[in-house]
């Protein structure tokens, strides 16, 4: 998947008016899940993505992953889009399910079972469309 693709499903999922947009709620979301999974975490999940996606993920991972619940993770999320909280979750769930979309199953259950139980609610239909084979 191409850069302008990944942020094109992102607008249209997230109902965007540009691509600027889906890039800025890109961004804002891929760097907070970035620090709360860590610079190894991070550098796995940025493997199948476009360069350009990859290095929000890499740049952004510290040292240590960070330890925060999905509300703070919302909340980072919002006052890095510099949107209001509403439309920032609905962003963070766009670009989360056409992540989803980009990995493979076995690389999108890796995510989901290194976040807690209360990050299912951010990917689509709970984390239950990612099938275990």
């Amino acid at each position: 998947m191409q850069t302008q693709e990944f942020l094109g499903q992102v607008q249209a999922k997230a109902h965007l008016a540009t691509l600027g947009e889906a890039m800025r709620a890109t961004r804002a979301t891929l760097e907070t899940l970035a620090e709360r999974l860590g610079p190894d975490e991070a550098q796995h999940l940025a493997a199948p993505l476009p360069h350009e996606l990859q290095l929000l993920l890499i740049d952004a991972s510290a040292l240590l992953p960070e330890r925060f619940s999905s509300i703070e993770f919302l909340l980072r999320v919002c006052a890095r889009e510099g949107v209001d909280l509403s439309e920032s979750t609905g962003h963070a769930r766009a670009v989360i399910e056409v992540l989803t979309q980009a990995l493979s199953s076995g690389e999108a259950i890796d995510v989901l079972d290194r976040l807690p139980d209360d990050y299912r609610g951010l990917f689509p239909r709970g984390g239950r469309e990612i099938s275990r084979q």
